[in-house]
């Protein structure tokens, strides 16, 4: 798929935020003031084209300008490798280093675009590019065509970057009925209708929640600013109900698992990633179809690189899914990161493909429920300001990792993962290594599928603790994650 390079290059992207085209260009400028050849997006694009064409290009690394689904306040700079992937801990660390060693005022080299652009320094990605990625995408297709006809669906591209890519490959596959809301479908980092520009967040799709009450349509769609996530709202009965990041992506696991079992393109010894944050109950679905589902920090990075080491080995062609609770998926490895556009096609046509069969995706959720248990994620976020603060977050950790608790909320602890040491402890004193990244984060495996992470925040003085409940019916997994919760609550309390 991809041109091998023989020099050193680098693709950027960028979004709608204000100033994003401003920083893409200026980075290029200093890229190609050191000798490293650039393309660049003639226009922006998401996050997973930029991810794509660092592959297709042979590129030696990327960049994308975005602060993803932040307030228009922010803006960032993602960084990826050779693959495709964004970097991870130790790759960011030695750029960081480099990066301390610079002078400010003295060691930086500029060239200007204009002038880099004539002599060739910096090329424009061209358009052949974003037809390869499209295709790509509705490559990972499980779908037939006609059925996609007859859904009506409302598209927010949050003015951001995913109105081109998603409406396009919607269309290539069938969809008819394209709804775009109009105060959200141009370019606006300041996103005047949606401060929080988040599909996580209610307030962000009620514009096209009211679009789809108006026309009627069944399924809202919204991607973030960089069209890396995407969140969804589904009409049931006169109100229509958002779904979380775990339940949309329980929903695609089993239906790609379904389907490449139906049309009989699934591979030998599959394998599908979900963060260690994620639902528990991905790993009963996958179970039930020969589907190995392994664990990974938290991070679609993460989930990147395992597929790069699939291809290492010659086995990327096992990989069928990767999820995060956080609206990120992926269903094919010609990107290494989250990709809305691929995400949007595929619940699409999922929508479709039950709406034939008489289903809504809320009676295909409760038919897993039913099959595998109920299910609940939640999460909280405990604050600890300054210094002391830092302190308190340190003793609450190695309480935890020198308290051996036999239970949480009444069900027994089978096991701890610390992914600090790296190694799983059992009740019975036996031990196994965790090989992954160490990272200061705890999972607590309790009976009867449900479990707790609590790991510090990277970036903010907050703890987080992740609930995972499994119990036979709504009300007693709502009863159970209370009681977590509350237990977890008085735990921190004490510290």
């Amino acid at each position: 798929m991809s041109r091998t390079s023989t020099s050193q290059s680098i693709a950027i992207a960028y979004d709608s935020r204000i100033n994003s085209e401003v920083f893409a260009r200026t980075a290029a400028e200093v890229f190609a003031a050191n000798g490293i050849k650039v393309y660049i997006y003639k226009e922006l694009m998401p996050t997973p084209a930029l991810s794509f064409a660092i592959r297709y290009l042979g590129c030696s690394g990327g960049v994308v300008i975005t602060a993803s689904h932040n307030p228009s306040k922010y803006n960032g700079y993602k960084v990826y490798g050779a693959d495709g992937c964004q970097i991870t801990t130790d790759v960011a660390k030695d750029i960081l280093e480099y990066i301390n060693r610079v002078d400010i005022f003295l060691d930086i080299k500029k060239r200007s675009f204009t002038d880099a652009l004539i002599e060739g320094s910096i090329s424009f990605i061209e358009e052949e590019v974003v037809d390869k990625y499209i295709a790509a995408v509705s490559s990972e297709s499980l779908s037939n065509v006609e059925l996609n006809e007859n859904v009506s669906i409302v598209y927010t591209p949050l003015n951001g970057a995913g109105r081109y890519c998603v409406t396009r490959v919607l269309r290539e596959n069938g969809y008819k009925n394209i709804v775009i809301v109009k105060e959200q479908e141009f370019p606006d980092g300041s996103f005047p209708t949606c401060p929080y520009p988040n599909p996580e967040i209610s307030d962000a799709m009620k514009l096209g929640i009211d679009y789809a009450i108006r026309t009627e349509s069944e399924l809202v769609l919204a991607t973030d600013p960089d069209c890396d996530r995407v969140g969804i709202a589904v009409k049931n009965g006169p109100d229509y109900k958002l779904l979380t990041g775990n339940e949309t992506g329980m929903l695609l696991l089993d239906y790609i698992c379904k389907q490449r079992n139906m049309l009989g393109t699934m591979p030998n010894h599959p394998v599908a990633f979900k963060s260690i944050v994620t639902i528990d109950m991905a790993i009963k679905i996958a179970e039930y179809y020969g589907v190995e589902m392994q664990e990974v920090l938290t991070g679609f990075k993460f989930i990147g690189e395992q597929i790069g080491y699939l291809e290492e080995k010659g086995e990327k062609e096992r990989f069928i899914f990767g999820f995060e609770e956080s609206y990120g998926y992926l269903s094919g490895t010609y990107v290494r990161d989250k990709d809305g556009v691929n995400a949007s096609l595929l619940i699409c046509e999922m929508f479709a493909y039950y709406k034939e069969q008489g289903k809504t995706l809320l009676e295909v959720l409760n038919s897993l429920y039913a099959q595998f248990g109920y299910c609940l994620n939640s999460q909280r976020c405990y604050q600890f300001e300054g210094v002391e603060g830092l302190k308190k977050m340190n003793m609450i950790m190695q309480s935890l990792r020198e308290e051996r608790l036999a239970e949480i909320a009444g069900r027994r602890v089978l096991a701890v993962k610390d992914y600090k040491k790296s190694i799983i402890k059992y009740q019975d004193n036996t031990e196994e290594v965790i090989y992954l990244p160490k990272s200061n984060v705890l999972k607590f495996i309790l009976e009867g599928n449900s479990s707790i992470v609590v790991r510090p925040s990277g970036t903010e003085p907050k703890m987080k603790a992740y609930f995972s409940v499994s119990a036979e019916t709504q009300k007693k997994a709502e009863a159970l994650r209370r009681q977590m919760e509350e237990e977890c609550d008085d735990f921190f309390m004490i510290i």
